[in-house]
C-alpha cells in the first residue's frame, strides 16, 4: 500500500520535541487503516520532502503558540533563552553595547551560525551596525506564532549557509477566520535583601534602593482579523500588535546599585570608572590628583560609580502589522503571500560621557581656572613656574550633561509571493520570492567631542581679563567655550552646548531570495527498495540569493570625535548573491520486517556558487530506525557552511573596545612576570604600574573585516535513541558534536597577548601597539590589533535528553510531565592550528570564554489539565554553575576568584476558558525572586548591572496577567 510506512510512522513514533511547558496532547491513532492513509503530509524543518510530522532523522524541538502563553512571554527571545540548547544573544538587558535587536544563538556557537526562517524561508539581516547583522526576532510578532521549530545541528544542505549550529523556524498562522484581540500587562517585583551588596553600597555612602520594587511594566496588544472568501478557496488573515515596555535602571537593584568588584580579601566593594566627577589629573606616576572645591588632593583611589544611571532593561516601542493570504487558484495550484512591517524603538542608556584619558595634555601652569593652591600642586612642586607647561591625562565625568543615550530605531519591512501545488499526484512544487529590508536610524545623544574638550582645556586670558579658549585668541575655533574641569562647580550650560555633539548613522540592509522546488514521490514509478512497498521521496531546487547592506556613519562618528565611543566608528556598504542547486532523497530501505518495522536513509546535497568567487558543498546523510512500538534510533551527518557577511568581508579596520584586564599591570588577578611582560612592549619600569590597568575593564583593539575570508565548514553529528517503554512515557536522548573548521572570527585580543608574552610568538606580538610613555592599551589610540581571518576550530559535544509522560486522573483530566535538558561535554575553541585549546565548559571570564557555559542545563515542568476548561502548569528551570577562567605564568588553566552558583527557578502558571469567546491566563515567573550570582567587572556587551541577563534572571520575580477574546 502506498502510504503503508506513512501509516505505521505514525503509529509507531514518539514525541521528542516538546519542551518543558509543552502544551502537547499525544496524537491520538484512528483504529483502522483507512483513517491515518487520510493524515496530511507536512514540510517538517530539517527536510522539504513532506512527511508526517512526526518523521525524520533530525531532533526537532517545538514551541508552540500556547507554550508562549503560558510562559507569559511578550518577547520570543526570552522564552528561546530558557531553551537548554540556546544561549543568549542580544536581549533587552543590554545596554552598553546594545545592537537594538534581540538574536538567537544556537549552541553558543554565535547568533550569526544560526539561521532564523520564517515559514521556511530567510528573515532578511537584522541590522547594519556593528554585532547586529544577525536576523532580530522583534520582526516576529508572538500573536500570529502557531509554533517555533527550533533544529540544532547543520542544516546548510537544506537551507543554505549559516544553518551551521541550527535553525530556528517561526511557523504563522496563516488560515485564520474570525477576529481575536489579546492584551497582556506584565511587571517584575524584587525584594532588594542581598545583604552583602548592601553593606558594600553602605560602606561606599551609595544610596541603596528601596526594600521593595515594583518596575519594567510592559503592555502587549495584538488584533488578529481573518476572512475566508465566499468561496471557501482563499483566507486572508491580518494583524497588528502594539508592545510597550518600561525602562528598568540599574539603581533599582540592590545588587547592581554600583558597579562590584573584589577587594583582597576577596569582599564585594563597591568600584567602578576613575574617570570621575571631580576630575582625575595624573601623568600615572608622580600625581594623581582630583579636585575638592577649588583645591587640589589626592585622588587616593577614588572611583566613579557608573552603574545607577544604565539600563538594566531598555525602555522598547514596537508596532508590527501584516497580512497573510492564499488563494486556490485550482484544485491543484495555490498562490500565496506574506507582508509584514516593523517599527521598532528603543535607547540604551549608559553613565555619562567624558575626557577619558584620550590623550596626553599640556596644560599651562598660567590657566586662569587653576587656584593658587592648585598652582602649587601642580607645577611649583614639580619644578615648574608660571610661564611652564604641564602634560598630564585628564579623566573628567561629564556628570553635569547627563547620561549617554543610544537611540536606536529599526524598520523592517517583508514581502512573499509564491505559488505551490500539485503537478500530478506524485509531484507537488513550491515557488516563491522573498523580498526583506531594514532600514537603520541611530542617534547618539550626550556625547562629548574629543576636539572640542582638547581646545577646552586651553583657557586663557584675553584682553580684557575674561577667560576664554586660547583657540579664540588664534582664530582657529572662535566659538569654543573654556572648560572649568579645575572647579567643576562652575561649570555651566554654556560649557556643556559647546562640549556636546549628537552622532547620527544611518543604514539599510536588504535580502532577496529566489527559490523554487520539486518534490516527488517515486513509488508509481517503480524506484522502490527491494521488500519495501514506499518509494524514494526526492526534491529537486534553485535557488537565487542577493545579501545587501549599506552603513553611513556622519563625521562624528568616522572621525573617533565621541569621546566615549573607543574609536572611529567606520561605514560599510557591500554586496554578494549566491546561485545554489539543492537536492534531497528520502530512501526507505527496510520496510515491516521482523527485526525493524522500518529503516529511512535520508540524503541531501546543495551546491553554492558565491559572486565572491567561493564555491560550496553540503550535504547531509541520515538514517531514522524504528525497531518496533518501543525502540527507534536516529544517526545523522552533516556539512554545514557559512559564508562571511557583509559585515565580515567588507568592513574597514577601526580601533573598538575589548574587554580585559592588563596582566602586566599593578593590581592584576593573574600576572605575568617582567619578562613575559617585555615581550609585549612593556619596559621595565612600566611593569607594574597602575597606567596599564583600566578600571572600567576595557581596553583598545582594531577590528575589521577581510574580504579575503573563506567560507567556514562545520561537521555534525548526531546519535539518538528513541523509547517508549511503557504507554504516555517518551523518552528522546541525543548526543551531538559540531566541529566548525576556518571558522570566520578574530583571534581573541586576551590570545593574542597570551601567545606573544608566554609562547613568545613574534607574529602575535607584532600586533601588540603599547603606548611608548606609559605602557597602556586603553589609553589614547593603543591597541592590540585583531581582525576577521580563518581561525582554527571550535567544537562543541553533548547529550540532549527530553522525557515526557502524560497520566490520567479519570474524571479529574490528567497530568503531564516533561524534562528536557543539555549536558554539555565539550566547548573548545583553538584559535591558532596546533596552538592552545580552551574549553570552556563550566566557565565564565570576561575575553575568551564569555558567557557562563554550564554543563548541565534543564526545564521540568508539570501539567495538571483539569477537567473544567482550565490548566495550571509549575515548572523548575535549572542553570548549572560556572568557574571563572584563567591562565597562570605557566599557561596553566586555573578557576579565577569567581564562581557562579547554580541557579534554581520555580515558575506558576495557568489559564482558564472562561467562555466560549473568552480565556484568561497569569502566572509568576521566578516564584521565590532567587537574585542572579554576580560579577566583579563583567565583560561589556554580555553582562550588565554585575551579571548576566540574557542567562539568569535578571530582575527578579515576573508576574503577568492577560485576556484573548475571540469569535469565528
Amino acid at each position: 500500500m502506498k502510504h503503508s510506512l506513512l501509516s505505521r510512522a505514525i503509529k509507531l513514533s514518539i514525541f521528542a520535541s516538546s519542551i518543558a511547558a509543552s502544551s502537547y496532547i499525544p496524537l491520538s491513532v484512528a483504529a483502522d487503516e483507512g483513517a491515518i492513509n487520510e493524515v496530511e503530509r507536512i514540510e517538517v524543518t530539517g527536510s522539504r520532502i513532506k512527511r508526517s510530522a512526526m518523521l525524520g532523522a533530525s531532533p526537532v524541538t517545538t514551541v508552540t503558540s500556547e507554550d508562549i502563553k503560558v510562559a507569559g512571554i511578550t518577547r520570543v527571545e526570552d522564552l528561546l533563552n530558557d531553551l537548554p540548547a540556546v544561549f543568549a544573544g542580544q536581549t533587552s538587558g543590554t545596554a552598553n553595547g546594545a545592537t537594538g535587536t534581540a538574536t538567537v544563538d544556537l549552541r553558543n556557537l554565535g547568533p550569526s551560525r544560526t539561521l532564523v526562517l520564517i515559514n521556511g524561508r530567510r528573515m532578511p539581516s537584522g541590522s547594519p551596525s556593528a554585532g547586529g547583522i544577525s536576523a532580530d526576532v522583534n520582526q516576529i510578532p508572538a500573536a500570529l506564532v502557531e509554533r517555533v521549530d527550533v533544529l540544532t545541528g547543520g542544516s546548510s544542505a537544506t537551507y543554505g549557509s549559516d544553518a551551521v549550529a541550527g535553525v530556528v523556524n517561526f511557523i504563522l498562522k496563516d488560515d485564520f477566520e474570525g477576529f481575536q484581540f489579546e492584551y497582556q500587562g506584565s511587571m517584575y517585583q524584587h525584594n532588594n535583601d542581598h545583604g552583602d551588596m548592601r553593606r558594600a553600597l553602605d560602606d561606599s555612602g551609595f544610596e541603596a534602593p528601596d526594600s521593595n520594587v515594583t518596575d519594567g511594566n510592559t503592555h502587549d496588544f495584538s488584533v488578529l482579523l481573518g476572512v475566508n472568501s465566499a468561496n471557501g478557496r482563499g483566507n486572508l488573515t491580518a494583524y497588528a500588535t502594539l508592545r510597550e515596555v518600561d525602562a528598568v535602571t540599574q539603581n533599582n537593584r540592590d545588587y547592581s546599585a554600583c558597579a562590584m568588584d573584589l577587594n583582597d580579601a576577596g569582599e564585594r566593594v563597591c568600584a567602578g570608572s576613575s574617570t570621575i566627577p571631580t576630575g582625575r589629573f595624573t601623568d600615572f606616576d608622580k600625581f594623581d590628583l582630583t579636585t575638592d572645591g577649588h583645591t587640589f588632593v589626592d585622588r587616593d583611589g577614588l572611583l566613579y560609580n557608573y552603574g545607577p544611571l544604565n539600563y538594566f532593561q531598555r525602555p522598547d516601542t514596537r508596532k508590527t502589522f501584516g497580512v497573510t493570504g492564499h488563494y486556490e487558484l485550482s484544485d491543484s495550484h495555490t498562490v500565496y503571500t506574506e507582508m509584514s512591517y516593523m517599527d521598532d524603538r528603543t535607547v540604551a542608556q549608559i553613565a555619562p560621557s567624558g575626557s577619558f584619558f584620550n590623550a596626553p595634555v599640556n596644560v599651562q601652569c598660567n590657566n586662569p581656572f587653576l587656584s593658587e593652591q592648585q598652582y602649587n600642586k601642580l607645577c611649583a612642586t614639580q619644578g615648574l613656574g608660571r610661564e611652564d607647561s604641564i602634560e598630564m591625562f585628564i579623566g573628567k565625568r561629564n556628570i553635569e550633561g547627563g547620561p549617554r543615550q543610544d537611540d536606536l530605531r529599526h524598520t523592517s519591512s517583508r514581502f512573499v509571493l509564491g505559488i505551490r501545488g500539485e503537478i500530478n499526484d506524485d509531484w507537488t512544487y513550491d515557488a516563491f520570492m522573498n523580498f526583506g529590508s531594514v532600514a537603520y536610524i541611530q542617534t547618539y545623544k550626550n556625547e562629548l567631542s574629543i576636539s572640542r574638550f582638547g581646545r577646552a582645556f586651553q583657557a586663557v586670558e584675553n584682553a580684557d581679563g575674561e577667560i576664554v579658549c586660547q583657540s579664540v585668541i588664534d582664530g582657529s575655533d572662535p566659538n569654543c567655550v573654556p572648560w572649568n574641569v579645575f572647579n567643576p562647580s562652575e561649570i555651566n550650560q554654556e560649557q556643556l552646548d559647546y562640549l556636546t555633539k549628537p552622532l547620527y548613522s544611518r543604514g539599510d540592509t536588504k535580502t532577496k531570495q529566489l527559490s523554487g522546488y520539486v518534490t516527488g514521490d517515486l513509488t508509481d514509478m517503480g524506484i522502490v527498495v527491494p521488500g519495501t512497498s514506499t518509494g524514494v521521496g526526492v526534491v529537486f531546487g534553485l535557488e537565487h540569493r542577493k545579501e545587501y547592506l549599506t552603513l553611513n556613519p556622519d563625521e562624528n562618528f568616522t572621525s573617533g570625535d565621541g569621546a566615549g565611543q573607543g574609536g572611529p566608528i567606520n561605514g560599510v556598504t557591500g554586496e554578494f548573491d549566491v546561485n545554489e542547486f539543492f537536492t534531497e532523497f528520502n530512501v526507505p530501505l527496510v520496510e515491516d520486517t521482523s527485526y525493524a518495522e522500518y529503516i529511512t536513509l535520508e540524503l541531501a546535497y546543495r551546491y553554492s556558487d558565491y559572486s565572491t568567487d567561493k564555491q560550496t558543498d553540503t550535504y547531509k546523510t541520515a538514517f531514522d530506525v524504528r525497531f518496533n512500538e518501543q525502540v527507534g534510533l536516529r544517526a545523522s551527518y552533516q556539512r554545514a557552511v557559512r559564508a562571511g557577511n557583509v559585515r565580515d568581508l567588507f568592513r574597514p579596520s577601526g580601533l573598538g573596545l575589548f574587554n580585559w584586564e592588563d596582566p602586566c599591570g599593578a593590581g592584576a588577578e593573574n600576572p605575568l612576570t617582567q619578562e613575559q611582560c617585555a615581550r609585549t612592549g612593556v619596559t621595565a619600569s612600566q611593569y607594574g604600574s597602575k597606567a596599564l590597568i583600566n578600571d572600567a575593564g576595557q581596553y583598545n583593539s582594531i577590528t575589521g573585516g577581510n574580504s579575503e575570508l573563506s567560507p567556514e565548514k562545520s561537521d555534525t553529528y548526531s546519535f539518538g535513541i528513541l523509547l517508549s517503554p511503557i504507554e504516555n512515557l517518551d523518552i528522546a536522548i541525543d548526543y551531538f558534536n559540531i566541529t566548525v573548521n576556518n571558522a570566520i572570527q578574530a583571534i581573541p585580543e586576551a590570545t593574542i597577548h597570551n601567545e606573544c608574552a608566554v609562547n613568545d610568538n613574534e607574529a602575535f606580538c607584532d600586533l601588540i601597539n603599547r603606548d611608548p610613555n606609559t605602557g597602556s592599551l586603553w589609553i589614547g589610540s593603543n591597541a592590540i590589533t585583531a581582525t576577521d581571518i580563518n581561525i582554527g576550530e571550535v567544537e562543541t559535544a553533548g547529550v540532549d535528553f527530553d522525557i515526557s509522560y502524560r497520566y490520567p486522573l479519570d474524571e479529574l483530566g490528567a497530568m503531564r510531565f516533561t524534562l528536557i535538558g543539555t549536558w554539555l561535554d565539550t566547548y573548545s575553541v583553538q584559535n591558532i592550528p596546533g596552538g592552545d585549546i580552551d574549553d570552556c565548559v563550566g566557565y565564565w571570564d570576561r575575553a575568551v570564554c564569555e558567557a557562563p557555559m554550564p554543563e548541565l542545563r534543564t526545564n521540568f515542568s508539570a501539567t495538571w489539565l483539569t477537567p473544567w476548561d482550565a490548566n495550571i502548569t509549575a515548572k523548575v528551570r535549572y542553570f548549572g554553575d560556572t568557574d571563572e577562567y584563567t591562565r597562570n605564568q605557566k599557561n596553566e588553566v586555573v578557576s579565577g576568584p569567581t564562581s557562579l552558583n547554580s541557579q534554581t527557578y520555580f515558575d506558576l502558571a495557568g489559564s482558564w476558558n472562561a467562555t466560549s469567546n473568552i480565556s484568561i491566563r497569569a502566572g509568576i515567573n521566578n516564584v521565590f525572586d532567587v537574585a542572579p550570582p554576580l560579577i566583579p567587572n563583567g565583560p561589556s556587551g554580555i553582562a550588565n548591572g554585575n551579571v548576566f541577563p540574557g542567562s539568569y534572571d535578571a530582575l527578579g520575580r515576573y508576574l503577568f496577567a492577560g485576556f484573548t477574546y475571540s469569535f469565528n
